[in-house]
């Protein structure tokens, strides 16, 4: 084990690292905090008024940038390992001197665009090489039919410029289930004049609308409808962040696709429209069990235990989509593990990730042997039980490096993963981690 350990250390400072297959995993772990939940939450205590204080934050580059970008707006925030503490300055923020840069992050983006389209001041959005080819026009078009003034490359692509203020209540029929445009527009209802509706064809994550109760904001929820209230007034709140699903989701794949394998994972957010990797890991027969159930700051957390288990395909679509739309790539790498065929569709979304998650996850494993085919709207694999170790690409998506990670752990030889460090986007110690078991 301690010569595994040196040659990963080593590795990954060249941005490769290898991955030798294991008899099994077993251990107790506990995953970063959840990102979605870590970015909300300073932005939320940004805009709030008195203090705010986060326990758990992730410290991934992408809830880093969110962090320097609220900073950049003229809130105090101090950052110390995993907690934070935010001097808020309430709705209104600070005139930037300078292009927000967002790094690879999505959310970051998406999500100050509303809470700009509030800010009588105008402001440049900008982020790397990923961003800039991730749409934006599904933010855009709500935000302008608010008010607000937006101008962007191609009427899509980042840089995106904004001029916000005197904004006014909307009714608005999300075209596709997307938390990141619904949280944009929830963020921006703050400052309308009017109530703001949302209706969303499937139910997307809620956290936007779990914590804006939080902090004292008036929201409600009627099945897919979201009505917004402006006019409350935002306080400081004391947040703890769980553990993140889509983090813990590749080792409760790992567990339960390698033999007489047992995995304890602490503190895990298990909000319900977070948890379609658990439904679906389920369906296919794995052994998964939650001990110590809690309720954080309105969200849902608990322990998680899984076991190896033998699996089974399954058809995956419609309305979970939503609710596990960044665990598919390693759900794909469950399916090649399961007997029988496994279906994926309705999974477009997966197009405009930090990757086109359906076309690299397949491409990559069918390098190392799946029968896996790419379709319009997800995958179709038939399960083998068999991956060979082989040189695989990470296309500088965290989510596709840790699917292959685990991917190789059952595969015979070795596998290689380039541009492995990329992970540093959600879960910096993963590798570590990993070796851990």
């Amino acid at each position: 084990m301690q010569e595994n350990i040196a040659v990963i250390f080593a590795e990954v400072l060249i941005m490769i690292i290898d991955i030798t297959k294991k008899t099994s995993i077993k251990g107790t772990i506990t995953v970063p905090g959840d990102k979605s939940i870590s970015h909300r939450a300073v932005m939320f205590g940004a805009i709030s008024e008195g203090n705010t204080e986060i326990d758990g934050f992730l410290t991934g580059e992408d809830c880093l940038s969110t962090v320097r970008c609220l900073r950049d707006l003229g809130v105090e925030i101090i950052l110390n390992g995993t907690k934070v503490f935010i001097h808020g300055k309430g709705p209104y923020l600070q005139k930037s001197n300078k292009e927000l840069f967002v790094g690879n992050s999505g959310t970051t983006i998406r999500l100050l665009m509303g809470i700009l389209s509030g800010q009588n001041f105008e402001t440049i959005l900008d982020g790397d090489d990923s961003i800039k080819k991730r749409p934006m026009s599904r933010v855009i078009i709500p935000l302008r039919m608010m008010g607000a003034k937006l101008k962007a490359l191609e009427d899509n692509y980042a840089p995106v410029t904004i001029k916000g203020g005197n904004l006014k209540g909307i009714t608005y029929n999300m075209p596709v289930s997307s938390a990141q445009v619904k949280s944009s527009i929830i963020f921006a209802s703050l400052y309308a004049n009017s109530e703001t509706i949302i209706e969303e064809p499937y139910k997307s994550r809620d956290h936007t609308e779990l914590m804006i109760k939080y902090f004292g904001g008036n929201i409600d929820i009627k099945d897919n409808k979201i009505i917004c209230y402006p006019g409350n007034k935002l306080y400081g709140q004391k947040v703890i962040v769980p553990g993140d699903i889509s983090s813990a989701s590749y080792f409760i794949v790992g567990a339960s696709i390698l033999p007489n394998s047992e995995i304890y994972i602490k503190n895990v957010n298990i909000n319900p429209t977070r948890t379609g990797i658990i439904d679906v890991i389920k369906k296919m027969g794995g052994n998964i069990n939650f001990i110590n159930k809690r309720i954080l700051n309105n969200e849902m957390t608990s322990d998680i235990v899984v076991r190896q288990s033998s699996l089974k395909g399954v058809e995956i679509g419609g309305d979970i989509i939503p609710r596990l739309i960044d665990e598919i790539p390693i759900i794909a790498v469950a399916a090649v593990f399961a007997e029988g065929k496994t279906i994926i569709r309705d999974a477009e979304e997966l197009k405009i990730k930090e990757s086109n998650r359906i076309k690299t996850i397949v491409k990559e494993l069918k390098k190392m042997g799946a029968d896996i085919e790419e379709t319009e709207d997800g995958m179709i694999i038939n399960g083998t039980g068999f991956l060979k170790g082989t040189i695989v690409k990470t296309y500088k998506d965290h989510r596709i490096a840790m699917s292959l990670a685990i991917a190789g752990l059952a595969s015979d030889g070795i596998t290689k993963i380039e541009d492995a460090e990329c992970v540093n986007i959600s879960y910096p110690d993963f590798y570590t981690t990993l070796n851990m078991l």
